[in-house]
């Protein structure tokens, strides 16, 4: 969240970041809103200043055993007056509050402006495999295979869930403990297992709440929510709490599944495993200091190619531009893996830096070593990695002539060392 003196005082600033996101947010609404709020808390401080001269000079009369009726008469007209301008302020802050949850994050100055059109290829790693024969899609081979049931899923659920079978979910299953195990004991992030729902205020901290409501999960009854990913319960893990500097950096992961409900995605990529309403990740998250968290960006980025690059999956990192990025983040990566059955490149991972934004929301701070004093730290996130577009990556570039795919040689041991799955 961006603080309402930030923007005061940067008011271009913040201007030309929302047009460089093509957001139609009306920062001079807010700032004219807040102009009326400032002229009540003047008028009301004014009268409180009076009230408490006014107490003064009637204790003053009593003492003096002189009649203050007119002094406490003259007074009650004060305290309706600050009766009446203290319910007019609580109207303007929660409008205010409102406002400013709904305003974007400012692109770091690194991105390229524009829209989707814009982002910029970073670099790419393996060879895509386009054959002369056409390659099989993800839905043929899992069809094929007899390890994806996407009609009895439907039928168990609605359109676009999933329910694997024998070794479509042991792969699944093989997929997200490689990831924990490479996370945990390579890159140093600690496992977390967290909650599956979560409630309104950790929505709100991580950014979903309130633009992205209608893409939600909710239990009405109770008011929560189902994750659409983890770095929702991971990051409010600290939400209120002051860090000590020397314990950061601090890094976690978690495997969770996720939910979304894709509105507005009618019609868009929704078969087989392109788009789904439920899938698994294995999601990274850190909390560091401000002064290191580009650089940190820089490994979380890193440590999400290595999954690839283990899985032998061809990929490309886009640097996304800031009509393209998320709501809540500065700066943002995704990776896009090579899948030859559908010929596109799909999104497996986004790594983000959300600077002080998310912080301020969920109000996590750290207490620096040196002078004591407090701040906002940053925090960032990346999928390490999302499936089941890695699935789709995998059963579509390991696919073999006789219909058969072979198994990545990183995930054999959570075989037993089986090379293939075959019907």
């Amino acid at each position: 969240m961006l603080e309402l003196k930030f923007i005061r005082e940067n008011l271009d600033l913040v201007k030309d970041a929302l047009r460089k996101r093509n957001s139609k947010i009306e920062i001079d609404s807010l700032i004219e809103l807040d102009d009326k709020r400032r002229k009540v808390l003047l008028e009301l401080e004014d009268l409180r200043a009076k009230k408490n001269l006014a107490n003064d000079e009637i204790s003053k009369l009593l003492k003096e055993k002189q009649d203050p009726r007119e002094k406490i008469s003259s007074m009650k007209e004060i305290a309706l007056g600050i009766d009446s301008l203290e319910k007019e302020l609580k109207e303007y802050e929660p409008q205010l509050s409102r406002m400013l949850l709904n305003i974007p994050n400012i692109p770091h100055t690194s991105i390229p402006a524009g829209d989707a059109g814009a982002n910029k290829i970073v670099r790419s790693w393996g060879e895509p495999k386009r054959t002369a024969n056409a390659a099989r899609s993800h839905i043929e081979l899992a069809e094929h295979l007899d390890i994806i049931d996407f009609t009895r899923a439907t039928k168990l659920t609605a359109s676009n869930f999933i329910l694997y079978k024998g070794d479509g979910a042991r792969l699944e299953r093989a997929l997200y403990n490689f990831m924990l195990d490479l996370h945990t004991s390579k890159h140093g992030y600690k496992e977390i297992f967290p909650p599956f729902l979560v409630n309104r205020a950790s929505m709100t901290g991580t950014g979903q709440l309130p633009k992205l409501e209608d893409d939600m999960y909710r239990l009405k009854d109770d008011d929560l929510f189902l994750i659409p990913t983890a770095e929702v319960p991971l990051t409010n893990i600290f939400r209120d709490e002051i860090l000590n500097e020397e314990d950061l950096p601090i890094y976690y992961t978690a495997y969770t599944a996720c939910f979304r409900r894709e509105a507005g995605s009618y019609g868009k990529d929704t078969k087989g495993l392109m788009r789904v309403h439920q899938f698994d990740k294995v999601e990274l998250v850190k909390f560091v200091k401000p002064e290191s968290s580009y650089d940190e960006l820089e490994k979380l980025l890193n440590n999400a190619e290595t999954v690839l690059q283990l899985l032998g999956l061809p990929y490309r990192v886009l640097m996304l531009s800031t009509g393209d990025i998320s709501f809540a983040a500065s700066k943002c990566y995704d990776i896009e893996a090579y899948a030859p059955g559908v010929d596109k490149w799909l999104e497996v991972s986004s790594c983000s830096n959300f600077e002080s934004f998310q912080a301020r929301r969920a109000n996590i701070k750290y207490r620096r070593q040196a002078d004591k004093k407090t701040d906002y730290l940053h925090t960032l996130n990346g999928s390490g990695v999302a499936l089941a577009r890695t699935m789709i990556a995998i059963l579509e570039n390991y696919q073999q002539p006789d219909g058969t795919v072979l198994i990545p040689e990183v995930l054999r041991p959570y075989f037993n060392g089986k090379e293939r799955i075959s019907r």
